[in-house]
């Protein structure tokens, strides 16, 4: 007859079996949480959206203008806003077409700074800002809906292979500036 004591080592045995098994049986990317890093080529005026070490995408953007550049080193998405009101120096632009920021804000946690729509299309592709990354209409919202608070952020301001690897060989140059375009700073900043 077996005591209580092995009874109960028997079942604790088997719960832990199953437990393995249960473990085992999901896949590992199940198991580990997406990484996702937006990198942005400032001289290539792209974003490339990276999940778990695979580009997913590219986008092309409007990056800083030469006299407010556009920051470079390591951020987060610390904030994410739908229909953005934009303030600044007293003026309130409310959500809407005429609204700077567009449709959606993805604040940088560098104050002022984010990645932005904008109500300036004919800036995307240029160094046209106040240091903010600006993006088209489609493809904010698109990248918007994959990218959450805390994914990482790298804005770079030179080439290395990295960058050659995911953009190519040759990187714009120009400094164009959006003619017509009211430059102001965006949410606390840049635009």
């Amino acid at each position: 007859m077996r005591t209580s004591i092995t009874k109960q080592q028997d079942k604790a045995m088997a719960r832990l079996a199953l437990a393995c098994l249960l473990a085992l049986s999901f896949p590992a990317y199940a198991q580990i949480p997406d990484k996702r890093l937006l990198l942005v080529s400032l001289p290539d005026r792209q974003l490339a959206l990276i999940e778990n070490g695979q580009v997913n995408k590219v986008y092309p953007v409007a990056v800083g203008k030469d006299s407010t550049p556009s920051p470079t080193g390591s951020f987060r998405i610390v904030v994410r806003v739908t229909a953005p009101t934009y303030y600044h120096e007293g003026k309130v632009v409310v959500p809407g077409p005429k609204n700077p920021l567009g449709t959606r804000w993805m604040g940088l946690g560098y104050k002022g700074y984010g990645i932005h729509g904008t109500n300036a299309p004919n800036s995307i592709g240029k160094a046209a800002s106040h240091g903010c990354i600006r993006m088209a209409k489609k493809d904010l919202e698109e990248l918007f809906g994959m990218v959450k608070v805390g994914d990482e952020i790298e804005i770079r301001g030179d080439r290395d292979e990295q960058m050659t690897s995911i953009f190519g060989v040759g990187a714009k140059s120009d400094s164009t500036v959006a003619s017509g375009t009211a430059m102001a700073t965006g949410v606390a900043g840049g635009n």
